[in-house]
């Protein structure tokens, strides 16, 4: 049979619509494990070796526009070992850069490790991310794993970009098209139908030319119901990503497929902040450490190549697999900022990849610049989707007397983090609104800064709708609720304990709310409980508290079972409650400045 043009088959396009997990199972059914082939012919007398290029990003995030302030810009390690901050990002950058390394190599393919959408910019995320798939479409991906934030909208939604169709609630957005669906696979080999126990997505596809042969397997992070809200996992199983990976690896095999990648959405934590610094400088692995560390360990030697995520890091290093071989792992940052250029010498006489200490893989992070030109598909793409968006982007919503950082910032108290728990106390603390006496938020909520300097034709200082959504997409509902002191005391040791003591998650508070986080101490020790103060007053552990925080945080999200409180009142959205705020507390006239800092005394 000849191979066939990459393109999506018309059974990849059945929309599940309302039969919800039990048809969203079904795409396994209905997408081939061979469906990615863009062969064209053979050679007749082909060379033993053949050089694949594997380009690889994660976590966009829907960032089709450059990303603004800090987020949109990468660390890079000078040759005097000096460090400097560099502009990156934007998908007519990406675009431009990808089909530049794609030029003279006729063995490519593009991969992605999960994120692609989800708490994404209002560009994208007003169309709930079509924009994305569009542009993600443009860009000849050839597959992704499913991340965590793939799941935000729930299991539908995501048959739905994998399928097509117009939003169930929100319709066609332009009259004349209808949605067409991802021309790639959405891989999700470790998420199953809690009923069925089958996969709701393909778990691996082959990418196929000339006789060469590459598995991809695609699983999200088994902990994906502590970082999504309830209802968009609903019915869902999460299962080990080792054991899947090795599972469809043997599959793979059995089917005479011997090279094979791993799409992951886990990551790890590079020992430096700069893209361009030798992970592997001390020996193998020695420059990363979290999770991934472990999961590259127990991944069988039958996969050649990890392609990871989630932390938003910049790494590319080599951690040896059972085996001890070499076995490359890399992870592309965020947003479009990097993406990883990648070796794979296939070896046609075994149809598997090359890994010995010689010939491993080779790998590197590259910037995705803002010198070089725009790719005009991108741009034509994104001034359709903004002019859709613009009556509702530009409204001006508040004030700003100068950069407020949030993601931007590494400080454990973040002045956008005050800014944000300060507007859900304002907007939650009257009687009707749920009497309110403190707010929480979580800081992986916080999806970008407030940035002073004009953008477009807006004015220095204004804060645009737009911005706003950027900063909390979410839309997630704020919820009151009632918490003794002694939970609100063990949710604040939540924050550097348990889950979460290898990777601290802390909390922002809103005014008023004072205690000392000492990190030269360990676990739940680190928060000095005598120091937790509420306007002065320590916290009573046998009183009760009315708390703030999002409907994530409220379900006991990101490893705080502590905050799942009782007698609970659903208010506003986030959003909502932060668009207000800035409306009422600042004007061009008397612009809000940033917070300054003092709620959380860290000691070192």
């Amino acid at each position: 049979m000849p191979a066939k043009p990459h393109r999506k088959r018309a059974a990849t396009r059945i929309w599940a619509g309302a039969a919800g997990l039990a048809t969203v199972g079904a795409l396994v059914a209905a997408m081939p494990a061979t469906a990615h082939d863009r062969g064209h012919g053979h050679h007749p007398k082909p060379d033993p070796t053949v050089d694949v290029q594997l380009l690889s990003f994660n976590d966009l995030h829907g960032n089709l526009e450059p990303p603004a302030g800090s987020a949109g810009a990468v660390t890079e390690r000078q040759a005097d070992g000096t460090t400097k901050s560099v502009p990156a990002g934007g998908m007519e950058y990406l675009a431009t850069s990808l089909r530049t390394a794609r030029k003279g190599h006729p063995y490519s393919i593009t991969a992605a490790g999960g994120d692609m959408i989800g708490a994404s910019p209002l560009l994208s995320g007003l169309f709930h991310d079509e924009p994305t798939i569009e542009a993600l479409n443009k860009l000849k991906l050839d597959v992704t794993a499913v991340g965590n934030h793939e799941f935000d909208e729930g299991t539908t939604e995501l048959a739905r970009m994998q399928n097509g169709g117009c939003h169930p609630t929100g319709g066609c957005y332009e009259k004349g098209r209808k949605f067409p669906g991802a021309d790639f696979p959405y891989l999700a080999a470790n998420v199953t139908n809690e009923k069925t126990g089958k996969p709701i997505l393909k778990p691996y596809t082959v990418w196929k030319k000339n006789g060469v042969k590459i598995g991809f397997i695609g699983v999200t992070l088994e902990g994906t119901p502590n970082v999504v809200t309830a209802s968009g996992v609903k019915g869902l199983k999460f299962a080990d990503e080792i054991e899947t990976i090795n599972k469809y690896a043997k599959e793979l095999d059995r089917q005479g497929v011997k090279s094979i990648v791993a799409l992951i959405h886990e990551g790890g934590m590079p020992s430096s902040g700069a893209y361009n610094d030798r992970c592997d400088s001390q020996g193998p692995g020695s420059g990363i450490s979290g999770p991934i560390v472990d999961i590259a360990k127990g991944i069988t030697p039958k996969v050649d190549a990890l392609i990871t995520g989630h932390t938003h890091q910049a790494y590319v290093c080599t951690i040896p697999d059972p085996a001890g071989n070499p076995r490359m792992v890399t992870s592309a940052a965020s947003f479009g900022k990097l993406y990883t250029d990648t070796t794979l010498t296939y070896d046609r006489r075994t149809n598997d990849i090359v890994r010995t200490a010689v010939r491993s893989p080779k790998s590197a992070n590259h910037i995705v610049s803002r010198d070089q030109a725009k790719a005009p598909d991108m741009t034509r793409l994104i001034a359709r989707w903004g002019a859709l968006a613009a009556p509702v982007s530009s409204r001006p919503q508040g004030y700003i007397a100068g950069d407020i950082n949030g993601r931007g910032s590494d400080a454990p108290e973040k002045p956008l983090g005050d800014l944000i728990a300060d507007a859900q106390l304002a907007g939650l603390s009257a009687p009707d609104k749920g009497g309110a006496q403190l707010a929480l938020m979580n800081p992986g909520g916080i999806r970008s800064d407030l940035v002073y300097k004009a953008s477009g034709s807006e004015g220095d200082g204004v804060v645009t709708y737009g911005e706003a959504f950027t900063v909390q997409p979410f839309t997630n509902m704020m919820n009151v609720v009632d918490l003794t002191g002694a939970q609100l005391l063990t949710a604040l040791q939540q924050q550097v304990s348990g889950p979460n003591e290898a990777d601290p998650k802390i909390l922002q508070v809103s005014k008023g709310l004072t205690y000392t986080l000492d990190l030269t101490k360990s676990g739940a020790a680190r928060v000095l409980v005598d120091s937790v103060r509420l306007n002065g007053a320590a916290i009573d552990p046998a009183a009760t508290y009315r708390v703030a925080m999002n409907e994530f945080l409220a379900g006991g999200g990101d490893g705080f079972p502590a905050l799942v409180g009782t007698n609970k009142l659903v208010g506003a959205s986030d959003l909502d409650v932060f668009d207000a705020y800035l409306a009422s507390n600042s004007s061009a006239s008397t612009p809000l400045q940033p917070p300054a800092p003092g709620r959380i005394t860290v000691l070192k």
